[in-house]
Formats: structure tokens, sequence, C-alpha cells
């Protein structure tokens, strides 16, 4: 998510491109070998919220400078060291200048004038610090002189620049509003005088040019080089007609652009075909420049000349691309575009024939303006397995911005790292990887099967890979069911016309089974003992393997059922698995006879699944549990079961959502004797044990159709991936990380919520489109499927009834009905704001928004039961006991719900609470004894609300009971714990807010604690609480997720009492120890700062991401930190571990 990038130089001579990608953390991106796409060669976090950054060259230095600006106005320049492959600190500053000052209008911006004689820092209004760049001293180096503050008269600055110019005084150039707002201009200063002293900035005196009649839209300044050669600028003494010649700076607007020679005054404009909104621009030459627009637009705008004469500008459009936040020119007309709304991209650029060919696009998943969390589990409302970390949660983030908005759905998982890919196939049904004999010390073939045929790869001891027209007497021409080494140098094979134990020849077939005429083998598993196979979904057939393939039991199916999956399990002898299409069952046979030992009814709630796939493997280890029962359902559902040994019954049903449709199992060794369980399907997951408890974790192998293990000599450890088009190698990654994947939905997605009953999302989004200059806005509400995140049903369209209308919120609840069967039914609540001043309805009866309540039909679209409007624009909305709360624009209200048909409701308002400003969320705490609502206000930070219900004729009543009493800009509020409330606000601040309802005094009830604060350095847009049981021993209990504007999901913890000294302290530890980039200090990066009080360090807060960081140093620096806390150097790294392991 960069909102800045420069490009650099090494004293290598490698280009490098670094950018600010989250709030405290700088990367440095360099080319790949083959091609124009970057990777990451570096990356590193600071104690700072970044707000700047800009190349400065020392004088004498081989290898470009970075300058980095922090929010809390500390500096540093840093550059790579070559051969530490380090970033390293060159100088540090702190700005202790009146922090009260106005902000300027635009970001903290860091000019350096073109002879890298200057730095001029624009913070304040009014105000710009000039800093020079010395020469450094031998044995120090420091080279930047100290910041002098120079007053401007010029405030409202929209945009300045230094202009070329061929003297040592070097031009400045600002773009401005005057004094009152109505009028901007352009104006020009040297920014020293002759004697080399600092310009006064006198208005009167030392304004070069001063001129108007500009674009009233211009944002941007564009300063032109000096013409070379036959472009090169020259004086006519008096001459007749000004002429504007190059070196001087283009105005930037929306309708016109305007070119200034700063030196003859001349101005040249150009009127544009179609107004826009350019927000940023980078040069491709001297005569081109790459401007961007606020709808996804790149221009390339020319500058054409006659000699060193300015003669015009054009301005052509290139095509759609990304909102740009910043551009870097990356040589060879290739341009990185940066955006902090939607995926940035490189693209290649040919100015000539108007080509633009995007190269690598880069995930950003900022801005997140809402999210949902999707619990993998418990779709059925049974035991729930609560694995957040592993990814059987995903968290659906609400993502960008208009043209780049987008769904994203967030989950944590392993990779897979491609190690080679052996053939392109299609098609591929089955892999299997085999011993060619008893004495191969490990893999060395592998079986791929395809629909008319099997094919044979073998391996050597280098990794040589041949494909064999002949191995071991496999039957070549069919179809491959079932492939695996047995005891006795012996390999099964069973393909749909028979099963045949191939011995190491020359004879090969040892023993062989046929089916009777006209039946084929459609599904076969086996382990030592037996094997267990179907044929034509109508028969079983258990063959026994000790006695050559003789038939162990027949078993025909009536009914009219049919066999839809079958396991035997490897670890466990004389038992097999069946899963039944027409019952959706599965039962335990004896494979000795056929007889049923256990069934399990798999259906619930009268659905129609069928169990597609089985498998039964020890993933937890034998001390903890037995082995585990794995079905795959038909609809997507994976339902887990124990197994219990001695009588093979199943207890402890648990339920998993993988996707849409069946997953297959795949059992996978480990080296300590256990199995995982890789699963295929939409998203595949690796099933695992970890920490006693059975984890899913999303993989990064959206395409694979199947997959074995693969423990070879050249390829170790590995699995073998077949896709819908290729056969590959693979390793699968030992940590965990974060996989993201993207609907683009091309408009803002403002509002979303999940409802596990219908599996799908309900959305509130805003489109923009531009058609003849004007934009036109309009929002909906739709719905999307819960795992493809596919558009599913109409949108309800808004702004047809009452005119433009903006959605505010969106949440899911159950509201009580009157018709049917009276039970509670589950609906979306969109809240919205009416903005047609126009509208006489809505003037004549004051009406400023309203509530719509939505449900779903069988067609997967949204109607409408019921509506209200409203006095005020509807912000948040929330429910508590079935009744309807709304934080208006000045309100709180509870109204009652009343649900008559399934296409009218009625609304009786019940209570109301007038607040301080504007209420911005909700929080609900529902105890036995009362009903709390949480309301974070707008400036006047949080409140709580007990609700009354009315009584003996009397109304209900909102009562406020408790008040945090300082000021703060709240953006989002969660009730984390009985009496525990987690705020934040627009800068960055968390609060945990405690309230007292025991307290001595009524002032001690009333208010609310401050308990904990730390500075986040970032918004909070949206925090969402989470229910997680912790185990016995662990030392934190989430609670929540939050995310930010900067694309960022945090996890917030409660640590338990027991553990928060220690964790203190080790953070208290490794701040003192740790040296970190610019020697920024921990304490003042995380302490509370707002516009009305600073702390000197964070109140009863650990960072995790500082915690994490002891694993990362050496062992010597491990055991520093350790020093004098009490646990040993490996029990605190155990600790770190555990603690990662949340996410």
């Amino acid at each position: 998510m960069p909102r800045a990038c420069v490009r650099a130089f090494s004293q290598t001579s490698h280009s490098l491109l670094t950018r600010r990608r989250k709030a405290n953390r700088i990367e440095i991106w360099t080319a790949a070998a083959e091609g124009n796409r970057l990777e990451m060669r570096h990356s590193k976090a600071i104690f700072g919220t970044v707000s700047m950054l800009a190349k400065i060259q020392p004088i004498g230095a081989k290898t470009d400078h970075l300058l980095i600006g922090t929010i809390r106005f500390q500096y540093l320049t840093v550059f790579w060291d070559p051969e530490t492959q380090q970033l390293e600190t060159s100088q540090q500053f702190y700005d202790a200048s009146e922090k009260h000052m106005r902000e300027s209008q635009s970001r903290d911006l860091c000019m350096v004038d073109p002879t890298g004689q200057y730095l001029v820092l624009e913070l304040f209004e009014g105000i710009l610090t000039l800093i020079k760049i010395l020469k450094p001293r031998k044995g120090r180096g420091e080279y930047l002189d100290k910041p002098e503050q120079i007053r401007i008269s010029e405030l409202r600055v929209r945009a300045s620049a230094f202009l070329y110019t061929e003297t040592k005084q070097p031009k400045i150039a600002f773009l401005f509003e005057d004094g009152e707002g109505s009028n901007l201009r352009l104006s020009t200063y040297r920014l020293v005088d002759d004697k080399m002293q600092s310009s006064s900035f006198d208005p009167q005196k030392d304004r070069e040019n001063d001129i108007g009649d500009l674009c009233p839209g211009a944002s941007h300044l564009i300063p032109v080089p000096k013409g070379e050669g036959s472009q090169k600028r020259y004086i006519v003494r008096n001459e007749r007609v000004i002429k504007a010649q190059l070196g001087g700076v283009i105005v930037v607007g929306e309708t016109k652009m305007t070119y200034l020679d700063d030196e003859s005054k001349a101005v040249v404009e150009f009127a544009l075909d179609e107004a826009t909104i350019f927000v940023a621009w980078e040069r491709y030459d001297d005569l081109l420049y790459l401007l961007a627009d606020l709808y996804h637009n790149l221009h390339i705008l020319t500058i054409r000349v006659d000699g060193a004469d300015v003669i015009g500008i054009d301005v052509r459009k290139l095509g759609q691309v990304t909102k740009a936040n910043v551009m870097v020119n990356m040589g060879d007309g290739v341009f990185f575009i940066g955006s902090h709304e939607s995926d940035s991209v490189i693209v290649r650029i040919d100015p000539d024939s108007e080509a633009m060919e995007p190269i690598q696009y880069m995930d950003n998943v900022a801005p997140i303006l809402d999210f949902a969390v999707m619990d993998m589990g418990n779709r059925e409302g049974e035991t729930q397995a609560n694995e957040y970390s592993s990814g059987q949660a995903r968290l659906v983030t609400a993502s960008g911005a208009f043209e780049g908005g987008s769904l994203r759905s967030v989950r944590s998982g392993v990779g897979l790292e491609d190690v080679g890919i052996l053939a392109d196939l299609e098609d591929i049904r089955e892999v299997f990887s085999l011993h060619s004999n008893e004495e191969a010390p490990s893999d060395d073939a592998l079986i791929v099967s395809l629909p008319t045929e099997t094919r044979i790869f073998t391996f050597d001891a280098e990794g040589i890979i041949e494909e064999v027209d002949t191995f071991r007497g496999l039957a070549l021409n069919r179809q491959t069911l079932l492939a695996m080494n047995l005891s006795k140098d012996l390999i099964l094979q069973v393909t749909d016309a028979g099963a045949a134990l191939l011995g190491p020849g020359p004879a090969f077939v040892a023993a062989q089974w046929l089916p009777p005429d006209g039946h084929l083998i459609t599904a076969a598993s086996a382990n030592e003992g037996h094997v267990l196979l179907s044929t034509n979904g109508l028969t079983l057939v258990s063959l026994d393997i000790r006695q050559g393939l003789k038939e162990a039991a027949v078993q025909t199916l009536s009914n009219n059922d049919q066999v839809s999956c079958i396991h035997v399990p490897g670890q466990i002898q004389g038992i097999g698995i069946v899963g039944f299409w027409r019952s959706g069952s599965i039962s335990i046979l004896n494979l000795n006879n056929l007889e049923v030992i256990q069934s399990e009814d798999l259906r619930r709630k009268n659905d129609a699944s069928i169990p597609r796939a089985i498998a039964l493997t020890q993933v937890l280890p034998e001390a903890i549990s037995g082995p585990s029962l794995f079905v795959a359902m038909e609809d997507g559902i994976v339902l887990t079961f124990n197994f219990n040994k001695t009588d093979y019954s199943l207890s402890g049903r648990k339920s998993v959502v993988l996707g849409t449709q069946q997953a297959r199992f795949h059992v996978l060794p480990r080296d300590d004797g256990l199995f995982n369980v890789f699963a295929t399907c939409e998203h595949p997951s690796l099933i695992y044990g970890s920490e006693g408890r059975i984890v899913y974790s999303a993989v990064t192998a959206q395409d694979a159709v199947c997959v074995c293990s693969f423990d070879s000599q050249a390829f170790p450890n590995s699995i073998v991936v077949a896709t819908s088009n290729q056969l590959k190698i693979s390793q699968i990654d030992t940590e965990r990380r974060t996989h993201v994947s993207t609907l683009a939905m091309g408009e803002t997605i403002r509002r979303i919520a999940y409802s596990p009953t219908e599996r799908l999302f309900g959305i509130g989004s805003i489109k923009r489109k531009l058609f003849k200059g004007e934009e036109i806005v309009t929002c909906s509400f739709s719905l999307v499927e819960d795992v493809k995140l596919g558009g599913i049903g109409e949108p309800y369209v808004l702004g047809q009834e009452y005119g433009p209308e903006l959605i505010e919120c969106v949440i899911r609840a159950d509201l009580p009905t009157k018709h049917g069967d009276f039970l509670p039914a589950e609906r979306f609540i969109v809240g919205t704001s009416l903005i047609d001043e126009e509208n006489t309805f809505l003037q004549a009866n004051d009406v400023r928004g309203r509530i719509m309540v939505f449900a779903v039909d069988s067609n997967k679209t949204p109607h409408l039961v019921g509506q209200l409007l409203l006095k005020g624009a509807c912000r948040k909305v929330a429910v508590l006991n079935g009744q309807i709360i709304a934080a208006l624009t000045k309100t709180v209200v509870i109204f009652d719900y009343e649900e008559t048909t399934e296409k009218s409701a009625d609304f009786t308002k019940l209570a109301t609470y007038r607040t301080s400003t504007c209420p911005i969320d909700l929080a609900i705490e529902k105890t036995e004894t009362e009903n709390i609502i949480a309301v974070a206000d707008l400036m006047k930070s949080l409140s709580l609300l007990e609700y009354t219900p009315g009584s003996m004729g009397l109304p209900g009543q909102l009562t406020e009971v408790a008040r945090h009493q300082q000021a703060f800009w709240a953006t989002a509020v969660a009730s984390i714990g009985e009496n525990l409330f987690l705020e934040t606000d627009q800068d960055g601040n968390l609060l945990v807010l405690r309230r007292n309802p025991e307290g001595v005094t009524l002032t001690d009830r009333k208010r609310l604690e401050v308990i904990s604060e730390m500075n986040l350095g970032e918004m909070v847009n949206k925090i969402q609480t989470v229910n997680v049981e912790p185990t016995p021993n662990a030392m934190v209990a989430p609670k929540a997720f939050l995310a930010t504007t900067e694309g960022s999901i945090y996890l917030f913890s409660l640590i338990v009492p027991s553990a928060q000294d220690l964790l203190m302290r080790l953070q208290t530890r490794i701040t003192e120890t740790i040296i970190t980039l610019g020697c920024l200090d921990f304490n003042t990066y995380r302490s509370f700062m707002n516009t009305e009080r600073e702390t000197a360090e964070p109140f009863r807060f650990v960072d995790g991401e500082l915690i994490e960081r002891f694993l990362d140093v050496s062992e010597e620096v491990q055991k520093q930190i350790c020093t004098g806390l009490g646990p040993s150097v490996e029990d605190v790294r155990n600790l770190v571990e555990e603690l990662k392991r949340l996410h």
C-alpha cells in the first residue's frame, strides 16, 4: 500500500525502488533477473509512522540516501550498505518546533532542489523548513545543516516545486489560494538572496512572478528542465513578442494546462477536451510527462516546441490502469504506479504508439472500509474449532475505492513453493509415488493417472527425470485408480478393469482379480491386508491381499443405494469405511465379511448432501487422541469425528466449510509418525495437528486437483501437485503466511455483513461513472456468495424513490416475525442518508435518512420487507433483543420491529438519547441484569447507555450510566468483555476503557477509566469482535480484529493476569537491547498522541510485533534480553512462538 515511493541508486549501481508499504515499514525492491518485474529485496520496520520519503545525494557520496520523516517530526537519513546488505542510518534529527501550528493543506512534503544543495520541508501552513545539504566532514557522517524555519505569506498552498535555474540561487514556485480562497494564483521566489542567505519571501520585493487566471481545480506543478542543444534557451533583446521558452513550470488543472516561463513571464495555455481531476505526475523525458487522474486513467502530456520556444501543450489519454498515488520512472519506458486505493502496477509505455502494457500487479488491501469474519467452522451450529489463525476462518474485507474497489478474502495458511514443473498434462485424475524395489531408499517413481492411460516418470539420485514405457508390469493402457507399495517387494495396482499384485519380475503378475463381465471398478482403497473396491457403484468387494487377492466378501447394495466413496485406513487393519449416495450416511465395515460395525447418518436439517471422500488417519499424537475421521460432503462441508479403535465408535462431530463443492483428501505422512491431510477444493487446506488440536490451514494451491507425497533423494520432503494443466513438484512452507484472493468489483464496497445461514454476504456499494464530464454516483445493496465471492441475484438499487441516497451501514440480524412459524428470521438491516436537497417531499417532511430491512428470496435476491423514514442520516444500526438501535445524526433511537408479513413490517419508537455531537459507532453489551449500549461519539469519545423497557404505560428510557470524559475523535468501538470496551480514534490511538459499576461514589460509577492506551499509527475503520476460547495455558485471549485505512489487520488480545508482568518486562528488555533504524524510541512511537494530549509511553499495552522480533535476533542477543528476566532463553523462545501462532 505505497503512499510514498522513490527510485534510488546504490553503490553497486543497482536501481532500488523504495516504498512505504505499511505505516511503519520501508521496503526496497529491485528489478528481477528476467524482465521488468520487481522483487522485494529488503524490508525494515521502524519505530515511527512514516509521513515522507525523499531521495538525496550528499556531496561526494557514491550512493543515494533516503530521507525518512515521521508524523512525530522525527527525521533520519539512511543508505544501502552493499556489504551488510542492510539499510544503515547516516543522520537523524528531531524538529522541536511549535506543534500547534496549522498543518499544510497537502500531506507532509519534502523537496530537494535540482542542484542538490537545499532541502525544503513543507509541514505547516505558512512555514517552510529549510535545510542546507553540506559536504560531510571527515570522521562525521552528518551532512544536513541545522533546520531553519522561514515564514511565507502564501498560506493555503496546494502544490510547490523547485524550478530549474542556471544560477546558484534555487527558485521555488507555489500554487496557492489567495486570502479569501476565491482565487488561485502562482508565485515564484528565489530561495536564497545574492549573499546566499535565506530569502525573506516578501511578496512585495521578493516575489518574481505572480499570475492568476488559473484553473480553479489546479492541483500540481511540473517543473520543466532547460533545453539542451537546439532547444537551449537564448535571449533576444527588445523582442516585440515575448515568447515562452523551456525551463518554466506547468500548472496542471482540471480544464486547462498553463505554462509559465518564469524568466520571460510569458504564459501558454491549453484547454483540455474533457475535464478530469489529475492526482499524480511523473517525468518521461524533458518534453513528455505522464499524468494520472482520479478515474484510473493515464495520460501523456507533450510540450510542443519550436527550437527552444514552447508553442503549445497536448494531452492524450493512454488508457485505464489504476488510481495512482505516486508514480516512478524506472527507465526504458517502464513506470511503477503505486496506489493506495487499488492494486499497484508496473507498466511499459510507448508514447509514440500510445501503447500501454501492464507488466506486474502488486496486491493492495488498503484501505479497508469494512470487513466480516466468515467462520469456516460451525456451519451447522455444532462444536466449533475456533481456529482463526490457521485459515479455518476467512476475513473478507471491503477494500479500495470506486474503480479500484474489491472484496478481498484474507486467510492465514501455509504456502507451496514450486521446485519444478515435470510436464504439461491436462485432465490428471490421480498421482501416486512408488519405490521401484525394496532396496530403493526413497520414492523414485511417479504414477500419473489419466482418463484413458497411465504414465510413469522415474527419478535418479541426481534428479534426472525420465518418462518410461514400462514399469514393473503396470498396466499403462487404463486409468489407474490406486497404486501402492506392499511388503515383500509387491506393488498393488487397481484399474477400472481389475486389480493386480505385481512382483519384481520377470512374470510380474503375482496375483490378479477381475470383475464380472459388464462390471467396472469405480472406486478402490487398500492397506497391507485388504483391498476394498466397488464395481458399477452397486457392489462392494473385499479382497484379501495376503491370500493373493482372494475374495473375502462380496455385497450387493439394496434399496437402490450406491457407493459414493470408499476408504481403507492404512494404520488400522480389518476395517473399511463406505459412503452412500441415497442415505447420505457412512458405514464402518468388517473387511473379512463386509458386515456393518457402525453407521453414522451425516445429514442435518433435511439437507441432501452426500459423502464424497473419506480419510481416517492419526493426525494428533496418540497420547492425546485416537485417529480422526474426515468426511468431505458434496456441498463443501468437511465433517470431523473422533474414532475409537476399540469399539469403532464415532464421537465429537465437528463441521468445517472448505468450499461449495466436495473436497478430495490426500493423506501425507510426517516424520514423527503422524499424518497430514491435504484437501483439494476451491480453497485448498492442509489439515494437521498442532497443540492438541486439529488445524485447517489455507494453502496457496488454488488450482490443485490432486497431490501425493514424494520423498526422493533429489527432492526430499516434497509433494507432487497436479493442476488442471500441469504436473509439478512442490514443498510446503514450514510457516503460515497471509494469503489474499481478490474479487474486483469496480465500485466502493462501503459496508459488508455475513449471513452464515444463507452462506452469503450482504454488501452496500457506491458506484461512480463519468459521463460526458459529469460524475454520476449510484448506491446499491447486493448479495455475494461466501466461497468464490461471486455476485448472485439482482442488486437493490437505491435512489429511485427519494433521489440520491448513500448507504451508511449494513448488518445482519435475527429479527422477530409475526407470520409463518413466528420464529426469528435472518434479515439484513441497511441504514442510509438521503442527500437530495431539492426533493420537495424530503424537505417538506424533514426526512434525511431511512432504515431498510431486507430478506433473501429463493433466487438469492434481496427484497425489501419494511422501511422507516428518519429525520436524520442513519450512521449505524445494531440489534438488542430483537429491537433495532439506530445512531442518527445527533440522536440514538430504539425502535421496536414487528414483521407482519413477508413484505411488510412496523416500526415503533421506544426511546431516544441526545448525543454530544454525532454518534459514529455502536456496540452492545448484554448481561443478565443490564442492556448496555456503547455509543462512540465523533468528538466526545464514549458514552454507555442503559435501556430500560417501558412498563405500566410509561415509555422506555435510554439513560447514560457512564462516560469517558476526555475529548477523543472516535472511529470505532467494541465490547471486549464484561464492562470492558475498546475504542479507536482518527489519530490511530487505541483505548481500553473500563466501567466500574461497583464504584464507591456516583462519580466513580459514571466515569470510564482508561486501563490501557497506545498509538497504533494507523486509523482503525472497523473493529470486529471474535469469540475464541483460549487453551488452558494460553497467555492471551483473542478478542477482536482491527482493520485500518492502511490495509492492516490486527488481532487484539487481552493478556491473562499471570502473564502481564512477564510480557511487559520482556517488551522493555527488547526495546533496550535491539537497535533499530534511526535509533527511534519505541515508547515515543507507541505513546498516545492527539491534539489534546501526548504521553511519554504506552500505558499497559504490549506490541506483539515487537515481541516477535525476539525470534529474529541472534542467540547472543536473546541471552542478553533474557538476563534478569526470569525464564530461560528456551522458555521465552517457546513463549514467543506460541504468541506468533495466533496469526
